[in-house]
């Protein structure tokens, strides 16, 4: 199927890609199905884009990349909602505000999207503990 995307113009994805999000994105809960597209020339950002509006995209990395020590635990509902029964199944992401200059930009460590990479479910947890925020900045450990 080809899709209209805000970063890479159209594309063809192909079902197998599509990842589902069955109660929508916080704010976005219309939204139901996203692709993850690749940002040329690096391996640790991608384009979460959503399927069904060209407009919608969210600049996603992998946390553990910038946070070592990044952990929460799932509640059995999350567990069940996407069916995950081992941790290799899981691909955790956080979305991105993307600021100029970029070393300026956060990562909402509050909200990791999850992901089951064996059936292509995914969720936004909402972690409630207060150990992370909504604006955690990417580049921390390199200010000084």
């Amino acid at each position: 199927m080809i899709i209209e995307t805000k970063y890479h113009g159209k594309m063809e994805v192909q079902k197998a890609d599509i990842w589902r999000f069955d109660k929508g994105i916080p704010g976005f809960l219309e939204e139901k199905e996203f692709v993850l597209l690749p940002l040329p020339d690096n391996e640790v950002y991608w384009i979460l884009q959503s399927v069904q509006t060209p407009e919608l995209a969210f600049v996603v990395s992998d946390p553990f990349v910038f946070f070592s020590n990044y952990q929460f635990a799932l509640d059995d509902l999350t567990l069940d909602q996407l069916d995950l029964k081992k941790k290799e199944e899981v691909l955790v992401l956080v979305i991105l505000t993307v600021k100029e200059p970029f070393q300026n930009t956060t990562a909402n460590l509050q909200a990791p999207l999850v992901l089951n990479k064996t059936n292509r479910k995914g969720k936004q947890v909402i972690l409630n503990d207060g150990k992370y925020n909504v604006r955690t900045p990417l580049f921390a450990l390199q200010r000084g």
